[in-house]
């Protein structure tokens, strides 16, 4: 299924959805993966913990952030595509990020894990036929999604961050 299948975009994360090209979901995250694999990991290596603003994210907490919220919904995909109808609570991305021990982790092994943990949502998708790609969901503040369009999101969701990188922290090693 590709992404101009996806029959009502979710209000918020259409942000994300929007950055990933119309083909299908699995090349999609194929294409995010190859995105992991070829990361520019000496260029965060020299970022080490310089952030553009206080109070921003280290590229160690970025990473950390990327692999909490594809975990967060991954399990809000396999509920719906099982057809849970109970509604997804909210993720408090910051609050997670408070409490993690990124910080005391290499870059090469947060992006290990990230690697792993999108393998691993490549895998569960592959399991998913078309009707379990378009159950609706419950999400909070009336929110509806489905398999698709947050599979779509979590392609877009790391392309946001990674222009977030580019734009803003990427010329601090520069300096």
């Amino acid at each position: 299924m590709f992404k101009s299948d996806i029959k009502k975009m979710p209000p918020y994360f259409d942000r994300y959805i929007a950055l990933a090209e119309d083909v299908s979901l699995l090349n999609s995250l194929e294409i995010s993966l190859n995105e992991l694999e070829n990361a520019p990991i000496e260029t965060w290596l020299a970022l080490g913990d310089r952030v553009y603003e206080v109070g921003k994210w280290t590229v160690k907490d970025l990473l950390q952030h990327f692999i909490d919220t594809e975990r967060v919904f991954v399990y809000r995909i396999t509920a719906i595509a099982r057809g849970d109808k109970q509604k997804m609570i909210p993720y408090d991305e910051e609050a997670f990020a408070k409490n993690t021990t990124a910080n005391l982790r290499t870059v090469e092994d947060l992006l290990e894990e990230l690697i792993l943990v999108r393998k691993g949502t490549i895998a569960m998708f592959k399991s998913f036929n078309d009707s379990m790609l378009h159950t609706q969901g419950n999400g909070f503040n009336k929110m509806h999604y489905c398999p698709l369009s947050l599979g779509f999101m979590l392609a877009g969701h790391q392309r946001w961050h990674f222009r977030v990188l580019e734009n803003k922290y990427y010329p601090l090693v520069q300096k």
